[in-house]
């Protein structure tokens, strides 16, 4: 086991036991920390991050309820096979996109888009009450206020594909849309250096028009051309940026 570069506390302030849980989390995910493996003992454990063992039992906790550990009395804190990991969980999502290569983390972002937006876009396009159309309204219209301004084209664009899922008023596609607050973020800030803008904001007001007159197969059918497009931009800018896969 070998995790020293993660035990060096920085970056964005944390209460301590949310900074220990994130270094050993990113430990966990990055492989430093294998399934089955057990984590060294409680006391060494604080030894080695200079951490009291009430903070350690708290980050532990955490990893635990976020399925990366078991602790059992007697067995000790084991690593668990990934597929037990909450991967809908905030933390572990930004764990794995930290750790993912570019290539990886783009490939399977896009599958689950293309498994979720287009039924998710039909789905607000029947379910959305008027709260709803004003929320995506207003993301839209974040789109166009955006400009050339990068952050803030992306946090509108990612309001928007928020918004969405949360009209579909399903509340198995609420984690869905929350998650890709985050996870989303590397997706759009290297679209965001394209100069597709103009047409990015015609198709998200197709899609949004779509959603708007309640009409979920031209939804869906936006939805997928708007999502066929963003891959072929992002593939044109990584070729002619040459954007160095994170690894």
């Amino acid at each position: 086991m070998n995790f020293d570069k993660f035990l060096a506390f920085g970056g964005t302030p944390l209460r301590l036991h949310a900074r220990v849980a994130d270094h050993l989390g990113l430990a966990i995910v990055h492989g430093d920390l294998k399934p089955g493996e057990s984590l060294p003992p409680e006391v060494q454990l604080c030894e080695m991050l200079g951490v009291s063992r009430t903070a350690m039992r708290e980050a532990i906790r955490g990893l635990v309820a976020k399925g990366l550990i078991d602790s059992k009395p007697k067995i000790g804190t084991r690593v668990r096979e990934p597929m037990h990991w909450n991967h809908l969980d905030p933390d572990v999502l930004r764990w794995r996109v930290e750790v993912t290569d570019t290539e990886t983390y783009l490939k399977k972002m896009y599958q689950l888009r293309y498994a979720t937006e287009p039924t998710a876009a039909a789905l607000a396009a029947v379910n959305a009450d008027d709260d709803d159309h004003a929320q995506m309204s207003r993301d839209f219209q974040g789109l166009i206020d955006a400009g050339a301004d990068n952050k803030a084209w992306v946090s509108a664009d990612l309001n928007f594909h928020k918004s969405i899922y949360m009209a579909t008023h399903n509340e198995f596609f609420w984690p869905i849309g929350q998650l890709f607050s985050f996870g989303l973020k590397q997706m759009f800030d290297i679209a965001a250096q394209g100069s597709h803008r103009p047409r990015a904001i015609i198709e998200h007001g197709d899609l949004l028009r779509a959603i708007l007159d309640r009409k979920p197969d031209l939804a869906r059918a936006a939805a997928l051309t708007l999502l066929g497009n963003s891959a072929i931009d992002i593939d044109t800018i990584r070729q002619r940026s040459d954007l160095t896969p994170k690894g």
